[in-house]
């Protein structure tokens, strides 16, 4: 991965002068489901496209693993299995990529930048990783990198952060960014599946893949929450800076116990904007993905099925909702096309869209640094003074109880205790001090209460 510091002067708003009149020539890489799709648009809506841009854009490639498999609709001729004789060639101006994946996208990414190409991406992954490195590399070639179809399909997200409200101060960005996700916890709550009955019908349905680790572990929306949170707080974050953790663990006790608090189970990703740190460090970021508890009246409550949302919180725009189909082929190629349009006029024009921000430079707090809330499920034996010992573990560690409530009685006694705001690191160390009580027989169940009602 290459160092790169963060940008703090803008780069110029000019890029290479276009030829009058020529078609601007554009490279596809990756003809999946996405690739087939942009593939197709652009070859129907030829003309449309040459009325938005000024200019026609003819596709003069696709990059692909097997370039003898039959896709109907598009020239044979354009396919070919060298994908960097494809983006060396001095003639093309613009360049998709959809392979995903690190290498050899990253690779494939810098050459045609290095060849004077813009590019469009939709990887998420490498976005993610190594976002620093291709910024660098576009500033230095002076063309575009857009990538709105890297997070929440064809929601229009990363514009808004990247331009609508860059004079605007973002305080926190949580969003349902991962369909697959989504589907699963929403069928559990309607229908009161469990998860792996959940995840087979997922896979079923084609919302799920074979292997689901990325989409169920939170892997996938982790690498969006990265992205969102460095466009929204102007820092560097990448993956391995979010705190992850996945569904598999997520029951049918932990959907039902949502409800008995008027509370429904969503996968989250959470970036936030903290407050002035007291001791005078100025404010840091957090980004982090986890299921947690979100309040029916709480506008993600009601995301179902496979869509995404976007909850943005500002200063002076206040609160947005952007909402809409996470996924899918026509989805991300219609974000894939939105961004092909916009970096096709400005090479026209002879101008670039925003590069990368990321004066502040903010630090990135650990999870440990968090307040939260915890919606905790404790076995307990059924015996005088349980209460009074389980209420003093939290007043040790300086967590304030909420509400408490006991299920059952006897060997089937539980006590289902709601936390006030505290730091997950204290909340962490009471769930493990609770698990020493010998009146506690099990933690079942322990999950973060998000969102304001």
């Amino acid at each position: 991965m290459t160092d790169v510091r963060p940008s703090a002067e803008p780069r110029s708003s000019e890029a290479p002068a276009l030829d009058a009149g020529r078609p601007l020539k554009v490279a596809l890489l990756g003809c999946g489901t996405v690739g087939s799709e942009v593939a197709r648009l652009i070859v129907e809506q030829a003309d449309d496209l040459r009325a938005r841009v000024g200019r026609p854009l003819e596709l003069v490639g696709i990059a692909v693993r097997r370039a003898n498999r039959e896709r109907p609709g598009l020239d044979p001729a354009l396919f070919t299995t060298d994908a960097h004789a494809l983006v060396s060639r001095p003639d093309v101006d613009l360049v998709i990529e959809v392979i995903g994946g690190i290498e050899p996208a990253r690779a494939l990414i810098l050459e045609a930048l290095a060849n004077g190409a813009s590019v469009v991406t939709a990887n998420k992954a490498l976005l993610a990783e190594d976002g620093a490195t291709l910024y660098a590399a576009a500033e230095r070639h002076r063309v575009d990198l857009y990538f709105e179809a890297a997070v929440a399909g064809a929601i229009p997200i990363i514009r808004p952060l990247r331009e609508s409200l860059v004079g605007d101060e973002i305080t926190a960005v949580t969003g349902i960014v991962n369909g697959t996700t989504n589907f699963i916890l929403d069928k559990m709550d309607t229908d009161g599946a469990g998860f792996a009955e959940t995840l087979a019908e997922a896979q079923e349905l084609g919302y799920a893949e074979a292997d689901p680790t990325a989409d169920v572990e939170g892997f996938d929306a982790a690498a969006k929450a990265a992205i969102l949170a460095s466009l929204a707080f102007h820092t560097r974050v990448t993956a391995a800076d979010v705190y992850r953790e996945g569904i598999t663990d997520v029951s049918s006790s932990d959907i039902a116990s949502a409800r008995e608090i008027g509370c429904v189970v969503k996968l989250v990703a959470l970036c936030q904007l903290s407050d002035e740190a007291a001791d005078g460090s100025g404010r840091s970021v957090s980004v982090r993905v986890h299921p947690a508890m979100i309040p029916r009246t709480h506008p993600l409550a009601a995301v179902g099925g496979a869509y995404n949302a976007v909850f943005v919180e500002s200063r002076s725009a206040g609160r947005l909702m952007f909402y809409g189909p996470g996924a899918g082929g026509s989805p991300t190629a219609s974000a894939v096309l939105g961004d092909l349009v916009t970096v096709a006029r400005n090479r026209v024009r002879g101008a670039l869209g925003p590069g990368e921000s990321s004066y502040a430079a903010r630090r990135v707090s650990p999870i440990g640094e968090v307040t939260t809330r915890y919606h905790l499920s404790l076995e307990v034996a059924d015996v005088a003074g349980v209460l009074a010992s389980v209420a003093q573990v939290f007043a040790e560690h300086d967590v304030s109880i909420q509400t408490v409530r006991q299920n059952g009685r006897g060997a089937d006694a539980q006590l289902v205790v709601v936390t006030h705001r505290a730091r997950d690191s204290a909340l962490s160390a009471t769930v493990e001090a609770l698990r020493d009580l010998p009146s506690v027989r099990d933690v079942t169940s322990v999950m973060r209460v998000e969102g304001e009602a």
